[in-house]
């Protein structure tokens, strides 16, 4: 009678463990990056797919680039959030001035990544995620600062900008350097305040506190401490920085076998511009607040969930 319950048991667990199996592999794995807005992204994913009917596994917030894309390459991992502009660097094409702008960019990348890698890049959002400089916004008011011509003809006028910046910031041929060429303008040492590290939280805190006399911060597009501590973002009109726009990176042959899935991700990707992206990162990295919380309240607004 024991063997009988025995056999009966490993019955039901290979049945059970056969299911789990491939209710698994049916399941569209979800990556993303280490860092806040990564996780942000990769939440709002996983939510969405759900909603939709699709089943996920959340492999969230997994690593930094370099692990995020292997994995994708490697089929770890089905579908992740990437930045447009990131794709210089996987195909090696960085000084092509094509990553310059958002729309051929996208082009460039969806062509070589499905030609060479099977993967699909769905359509991204309209937020640029690149190096930018923000003035602290009584700054900016005072002196009428918008744009980054206005800020070059600014310094360029003896404006008394200093700004907070990182190493490879203030040295990397792609950053400062690139701005001051396009738009015609030089900070002297005086001007510039080094922090160690690069962590835009960290310039952009200088800038707003009135560190060491900065009023302006190097930082990242969609930063959330940018509007929660009242920085205003130069626009660079001219294009001298690269554009990193968020899409959602898939496996060809996964979404062939689930082609909701554009229909679910594009509209909300659609709907994240650079100033909703950088309220919904505040709520996360400088409110405190939780990414999946977060993701659910602005989904629901949205109507993209009940």
């Amino acid at each position: 009678m024991r063997r009988m319950r025995t056999v009966a048991a490993l019955a039901l667990g290979l049945v059970l463990t056969t299911g789990s199996a491939a209710w698994a592999a049916d399941a569209v794995r979800v990556g993303s990056k280490i860092d806040a807005e990564g996780g942000l992204l990769g939440t709002m994913i996983v939510k969405v797919l759900e909603a939709n009917g699709v089943p996920t596994e959340n492999k969230l917030q997994l690593g930094p680039t370099k692990i995020v894309r292997g994995a994708l390459l490697a089929g770890e991992i089905d579908l992740y959030p990437e930045y447009t502009g990131n794709g210089a660097f996987f195909f090696n094409i960085d000084s092509d001035p094509v990553w310059k702008n958002a729309g051929a960019g996208y082009e460039k990348v969806r062509q070589l990544d499905l030609e060479k890698n099977g993967i699909v890049w769905l359509k991204p959002a309209p937020a640029n995620n690149t190096w930018a400089i923000a003035v602290r916004k009584d700054v900016a008011t005072a002196n009428k600062l918008a744009t980054m011509e206005d800020f070059a003809k600014w310094v360029g006028g003896g404006g008394k900008a200093k700004i907070a910046a990182s190493a490879e910031f203030v040295e990397s041929p792609a950053a400062l350097p690139s701005f001051q060429g396009v738009y015609g303008f030089a900070m002297k040492p005086d001007q510039i305040l080094v922090l160690a590290g690069g962590d835009t939280a960290a310039t952009i805190r200088a800038a707003a506190e009135g560190t060491s006399g900065v009023n302006t911060a190097m930082v990242y597009g969609t930063d959330g401490a940018i509007a929660a501590l009242d920085l205003v973002v130069m626009r660079d009109t001219k294009g001298a920085q690269m554009v990193y726009e968020p899409a959602p990176a898939i496996r060809a042959a996964v979404l062939e076998k689930n082609p909701k899935i554009r229909e679910a991700l594009e509209p909300v990707f659609a709907s994240l511009d650079a100033e909703t992206l950088r309220g919904l990162n505040a709520k996360i990295s400088v409110e405190g607040q939780d990414q999946a919380q977060v993701a659910t309240a602005y989904l629901k607004a949205k109507g993209f969930l009940k």
